[in-house]
């Protein structure tokens, strides 16, 4: 059976221990496998689902000639054979949204007309109600006040008919609802839900809400991390506490491999005596990675593992064993995990943007490595993006990151800043 890690060796720049963070995320990227199950919803369910066909359009939208503003409808070629500077004009009748004048307009005549509703036969321009007088039945306005065609909406200006409204791979915001809902659709067909399962490890953790006993500390991480993938609508299963014991472990392993096309572990990926999780996973899974050059998020595991317990025996899922200090535990899902549950679910890229910035204070950064430092953004009197770092960087100060709202990112090859260096962020409106 050939294995990741001996196809991710031909990946530039490969280095299982230290993988540069570009690297990684190639390497990630190419072992997805979008899903291929879908099914169809109500409409008013498929916010944040993965849409899983072309929404092709059966009607013109609009579906008929209208007025883009309120006003008064008439056939624009008065417009080049009346004589002076205003035209005056005959008020026939009256068209509203829902309800057309039916009959057809004279040369010499307009229709009163609203926003939205059909242009009369004959009628292919709108003069605004404000640069109309009307008295009685007639209506005067300046001839240059308005050109041929103005103010009309045409039949099938947004969407022709069999055209494709939306395209498969988006992820439905509320403007493409209505969008979907315009067109007459009560259901869409959208991807199934991926499913992910997650858990932590280690012996000084408790839930919240129990005692805390000396030398533990409350498990913030599945609360982390199940908060970040609520935000990505998969179905997330929580399979809880796992302590640092081998058959428990290799036990929750297999259990996620079973139920989810996705598990997520936080902690017990690095060097130490009683981190099971990287043996574990070199029994029960093929692992590429162990290592990233990145701070913070060093110790990251990808791989598969295998609901059998060996490697091709029973079901597969990819694994992450993520650090479990908390903010690395958010780095490196945003920056490697986020992105593969997005190509799994079958959304299109969308890589987060990354914006020029310059930086208020003095940062320090060790080449080398990626970093992800918290920040504080705003716009200066000039909107130009200015960016300070909140306080402690440490991988646990997890209060540093609530205070954030922005990732400044600093590149591998980058070394210490002075202030007022330009650098990039990015920020967590719509990320976290």
């Amino acid at each position: 059976m050939t294995t990741l890690n001996t196809l991710s060796g031909c990946v530039s720049r490969y280095d299982p221990q230290a993988l540069p963070v570009s690297a990684a995320q190639a390497i990630v990227l190419q072992w997805v496998t979008p899903l291929a199950a879908s099914e169809r919803v109500p409409l008013r369910d498929a916010l944040a689902r993965v849409l899983a066909a072309d929404v092709v359009s059966p009607i013109d939208v609009p579906a008929h000639d209208n007025a883009a503003m309120d006003g008064y409808a008439f056939d624009g070629a008065a417009l080049q054979t009346h004589t002076g500077d205003t035209l005056t004009l005959e008020v026939a009748g009256k068209a509203f949204a829902g309800h057309p004048y039916a009959g057809g307009i004279a040369a010499n005549a307009c229709a009163r007309i609203m926003t939205g509703a059909p242009m009369p036969a004959g009628c292919d321009t709108v003069v605004p109600q404000e640069h109309a007088q009307r008295e009685g039945d007639r209506v005067t306005f300046a001839a240059q006040a308005v050109a041929r065609g103005a103010n009309r909406r045409r039949r099938g200006e947004d969407l022709a008919q069999g055209s494709a409204a939306l395209r498969a791979g988006r992820i439905l915001r509320a403007s493409d609802i209505g969008l979907i809902a315009s067109l007459g659709f009560t259901d869409v067909d959208v991807k199934q839900r991926l499913r992910v399962a997650y858990f932590s490890t280690g012996d000084e953790l408790r839930s919240p809400g129990e005692p805390l006993d000396a030398g533990c500390i409350y498990d913030s991480n599945r609360y982390t991390l199940g908060a970040m993938l609520k935000r990505l609508d998969v179905e997330a299963i929580d399979l809880g506490l796992v302590r640092d014991e081998p058959a428990a472990l290799a036990a929750t392993l297999k259990l996620g491999a079973e139920c989810a096309d996705v598990v997520l572990t936080s902690g017990g990926v690095s060097v130490g005596e009683a981190d099971f999780t990287r043996q574990q996973l070199q029994t029960l899974g093929d692992v590429t990675f162990w290592g990233l050059a990145m701070r913070p998020g060093r110790p990251l595991a990808f791989g598969r593992i295998w609901s059998g317990g060996r490697p091709g025996a029973g079901r597969a899922a990819l694994l992450f064993g993520l650090p479990g200090n908390p903010v690395a535990t958010m780095v490196t899902f945003y920056q490697i995990v986020r992105p593969a549950l997005l190509a799994m679910a079958g959304a299109a890229p969308q890589p987060v943007p990354l914006i020029p910035a310059r930086c208020d204070a003095p940062i320090r950064k060790r080449a080398g490595r990626t970093e992800f430092q918290r920040g504080e953004a705003h716009r200066d009197e000039r909107g130009e993006w200015r960016v300070t770092p909140t306080g402690s960087q440490s991988s646990g100060a997890l209060s540093t990151m609530s205070e954030a709202n922005c990732f400044i990112v600093l590149a591998h090859e980058a070394s210490d800043l002075d202030a007022g260096e330009a650098v990039e962020i990015m920020l967590f409106d719509g990320l976290v």
